[in-house]
């Protein structure tokens, strides 16, 4: 549902506290008494049964009692009253409740899950958002706002926490009120019945008051929800989760080495990579993460530099920068002469810059101005250890100086000790110095910058344009799936799982069946060369745990002798293993190969995970693997293998010529496009995958197919390209374009469009006089989110990036599905051909298919051709009365 009705919740005008008390320690009081205390400027209404009246005030018996709707109920009341209060509300109006009695669906007895249902049942005739149940409550110190039972009211500030765990509510409250940091929302979700993570995040994505905002997380419900909110609020500020249960066992049990190597967490953290989300492993991280996010600088490169009065707190916070994958700044030679000239001789002559012990504030200050000033630094820590001989706070007054002097670098600090340093440590805290009790922790905070900027680069960066078209035969593949199930078979026979990597172009070696020793040896003696023996059998799922593979056999009578012996083998060690064959495979003899695995299994969350790594025979124990998330383009791909310790390897070294990585690359894509489009393939595995610098081809593959659990792409946490959009447009003078959903890989192609309008297209268009497009609009353009937005290109047919573009059109959904606004554009060299009406009925009609209620774009009243468009597509015309050269078209769908 997202975040329909959530502003009643968050920004309520009037609020019902049912279950209030004024027994002592009770949560009913509690409540009451931060309801009352917060700062509230409208009506709270208690109601209890029992009162008339409550601490002072008025009470109510019920709801049907209240003297108005309040926006906002509480709900302290026991579990089984409160569908029954659910309706109540609804019936009068309101719109949002939280509820803090448990004893719902976190039970595991039946009668919780049943009563959890019914309150949602309740709600949902009138629409009454609902958090909770068994939460700690909620908080809006901007409203005034504590609708919780936690110990504190915060102030107000830009910070967002939400989580599923009250206690970690309560600590995040104790934390902040010891460091005068004020919040935006705290925000307890207990069983998330209702509102969960995804909505909450495009909420606080468009509040003007959120800054930043903190996840705690143990669990995600509707995933595709969460990552398309995900990756729209990191967008637009940080987002910095904290996941617990990272070593759980999941409770899939996978056959593939690509179930095996896939961890839930190790998925968790895919999805929050690909969402542009920083993710970190504690509380205590969660903390120094957002004071360095929320309240320090944003980070325009990678480069620290770091001065200190003792050498080995350089050290130590040189090596933990060197751990966290950090970058040493290199200072120019010109600051390295103006410290030479500054400093005594025994100084470090280099990075970081020990200006030693007897370091008085002013040597500080002259250090800091070169180091700071020079155009190698991005970024700099400050440390100092108390000494007799010169005084700490003096220096700390000096870098709060430096900080308001050089306002576009990062400045970071540790004053290291106890009590002498606190005094030094409030001053930084007053001035927003960020500040650090040790020099390992200050680089830690400088590495959530580093990573909160890769993590934003990556989201906005353009993909390259594929070297070759994939085109993949979906009819074959469907049809070897298709015939699989109705055979009612998990495991595809090796001949059919290759004659499916054959139908998505992923190269395969040449692989024959045999059912007798004699058939192999019969082959063997065919193909005249060194081949490789495998059994065949439905029930082995890894051949080589059974000794199942034998390699590089020569001559007939070798492949007879192992494979009898083989056979042997196999039934001894499994007497029930069905259908005992072989497969012959010509042995790929490749010098300086590498053996690598591909593959993808279903994950109850998220869905299909891709997994890419170094493979073989022991590639459990190497666990050097990477994970995505598809649909992937070759920029994901890329990153993906970057990832692996193996990527080094593959490069080349001592000598050796590196592999083929835009063949890995592509390979990765084409199993990705496979998942897509199959919803019936639930577990992949090429291993190996072999690898050298001619190319890959998959020595062996398994594949299991089963009955799909939810329709096509849906079962997909991210929306795939929606290949079913694309139409072949004929002109009237016999050329051919493509209209198609607009890709990643375009924006080259956009910014040659941009460049090809007239001042008075650009001004009709985007209502000012702009003379380029930026990469960060392009990539906002071309990088959607199919799930909320779509984008129509009217284009050359080619491959994305390198074809030209005449045309775009495009709408862009709130998370409700209620609006969206569209933009069009068509070029001015096909103008006059109906191609505007065509395209703007092709995102009309898309627009109904996703269920969106009205569909509506700002027109400049001076652009009469547009405003014929809209009114010849039904749309209605409506002026703006707070700019009256512009109005508003606007066209109901439903």
């Amino acid at each position: 549902m997202s975040i329909r009705n959530l502003e009643f919740a968050l920004k309520p005008r009037s609020i019902a506290l049912i279950g209030a008390s004024e027994r002592p320690d009770s949560v009913g009081r509690t409540l009451f008494e931060n309801l009352r205390g917060a700062g509230f400027v409208g009506p709270v209404f208690p109601v209890n049964p029992n009162h008339d009246q409550l601490l002072g005030v008025p009470a109510y018996r019920s709801v049907d009692a209240l003297p108005s709707a309040p926006d906002l109920a509480v709900i302290a009341s026991p579990a089984a009253t409160v569908p029954g209060i659910i309706d109540e509300l609804g019936r009068r109006g309101t719109k949002a409740a939280v509820v803090i009695s448990a004893g719902f669906a976190e039970l595991s007895a039946a009668n919780g899950a049943a009563l959890q249902q019914a309150m949602l049942d309740a709600a949902k005739p009138y629409l009454l958002r609902i958090i909770g149940p068994n939460c700690v409550g909620i908080l809006a110190p901007a409203a005034g706002v504590n609708a919780s039972f936690a110990h504190l009211t915060p102030s107000a500030g830009g910070v967002a926490f939400v989580t599923q765990s009250g206690a970690l509510l309560t600590a995040v409250l104790d934390w902040a009120a010891a460091r005068g940091i004020g919040f935006s929302h705290l925000l307890s979700l207990g069983g998330m019945a209702d509102v969960d993570f995804g909505d909450l995040l495009d909420y606080l994505a468009s509040d003007e008051a959120t800054t930043a905002i903190l996840l705690y997380v143990e669990a995600i419900s509707h995933a595709r929800k969460f990552m398309s909110a995900a990756r729209a609020a990191a967008r637009g500020k940080p987002v910095i989760v904290c996941k617990s249960g990272r070593h759980a066992e999941s409770a899939r049990a996978a056959r593939s080495h690509s179930g095996a190597l896939a961890g839930t967490d190790a998925v968790y953290d895919s999805a929050f990579r690909r969402a542009g989300m920083l993710r970190v492993s504690a509380l205590e991280d969660l903390f120094h993460a957002v004071e360095a996010l929320a309240l320090g600088r944003p980070c325009v490169g990678e480069r620290l530099a770091i001065v200190t009065n003792g050498g080995g707190f350089g050290i130590l916070a040189t090596d933990r920068l060197l751990d966290e994958a950090g970058h040493l700044a290199e200072l120019t030679p010109e600051s390295m002469a103006k410290l030479d000239a500054l400093l005594p001789a025994a100084w470090s002559h280099g990075n970081p810059v020990d200006i030693l012990g007897d370091a008085a504030p002013a040597r500080y200050r002259q250090a800091l101005d070169i180091v700071i000033a020079d155009p190698n630094v991005d970024a700099t820590l400050v440390l100092n250890c108390p000494v007799a001989v010169a005084s700490s706070f003096d220096s700390a007054r000096v870098v709060v100086e430096a900080y308001a002097r050089y306002r576009s670098k990062p400045l970071l600090t540790s004053w290291v000790g106890g009590a002498y340093q606190t005094e030094s440590r409030r001053l930084f805290e007053q001035h927003g110095v960020q500040s650090y009790d040790t020099p390992e922790q200050a680089v830690r905070g400088f590495m959530y910058l580093v990573n909160y900027r890769r993590s934003q680069t990556a989201l906005l960066e353009t993909p390259p344009s594929l070297p070759v078209a994939l085109s993949p035969d979906r009819g074959a593949a469907r049809d070897i799936v298709e015939r699989a199930l109705q055979r009612g078979v998990g495991w595809l026979d090796p001949a059919e799982a290759r004659a499916l990597l054959a139908a998505y172009e992923i190269p395969v070696v040449q692989s024959i069946a045999c059912s007798t020793p004699d058939d192999a040896a019969a082959v063997a003696a065919r193909l005249g060369k060194p081949v490789a023996l495998k059994i065949s059998s439905p029930d082995v799922s890894h051949k080589s745990d059974v000794g199942g593979v034998i390699l590089d056999l020569a001559g007939p009578e070798a492949v007879r002798a192992a494979a009898d012996a083989m056979q042997r083998r196999v039934r001894e060690l499994l007497p029930s293993a069905r259908d005992l064959a072989f497969t012959v495979e010509p042995m790929a003899m490749v010098r300086n190969a590498f053996e690598l695995i591909v593959g993808a299994y279903e994950d109850a969350q998220f869905g299909p995970v891709l997994v890419f790594g170094h493979g073989g025979t022991a590639v459990e124990v190497r666990a050097d693997t990477a994970l995505e998330l598809p649909p992937l383009n070759l920029r994901l791909a890329r990153g993906m293998i970057a990832r692996t310790r193996v990527f080094k390897l593959l490069r080349g070294y001592r000598g050796l010529p590196g592999v083929d990585l835009d063949a890995v690359s592509l390979n990765l894509m084409r199993v990705s496009q496979l998942f897509v489009d199959l919803p019936q393939v639930v577990e992949l595995d090429i291993n190996p995958l072999l690898v050298d610098a001619d190319g890959a081809i998959a020595l062996d593959v398994r594949v299991r197919v089963a009955v799909p659990t939810k329709p096509g792409t849906q079962r997909l946490a991210i929306s795939p390209y929606p290949s079913e959009l694309e139409e072949t447009i004929t002109l009237d003078d016999g050329r051919t374009l493509l209209l198609r959903p607009i890709l990643p890989e375009d924006e080259p192609s956009l910014h040659e469009a941009f460049a090809r309008l007239t001042p008075q297209e650009i001004r009709l268009r985007f209502f000012s006089a702009m003379r380029s497009m930026s990469h960060v609009m392009a990539a906002r353009f071309t990088q959607i989110d199919y799930d909320r937005q779509m984008a129509l290109v009217l284009t050359e047919p080619g491959i994305a990036g390198a074809s030209k573009i005449y045309g775009v059109v495009r709408i862009h959904a709130d998370p409700d599905l209620e609006r969206a606004e569209f933009a069009i554009l068509v070029w001015q060299e096909l103008g006059g051909r109906g191609l505007g009406t065509l395209m703007m009925q092709r995102i009309i009609a898309h627009a109904r298919h996703r269920g969106i209620g009205e569909v509506f774009g700002h027109v400049l009243r001076e652009n009469a051709r547009m405003l014929a468009l809209c009114r010849e597509l039904g749309f209605t015309i409506k002026p703006s009365y707070e700019d009256p050269m512009h109005t508003t078209a606007v066209l109901a769908l439903r």
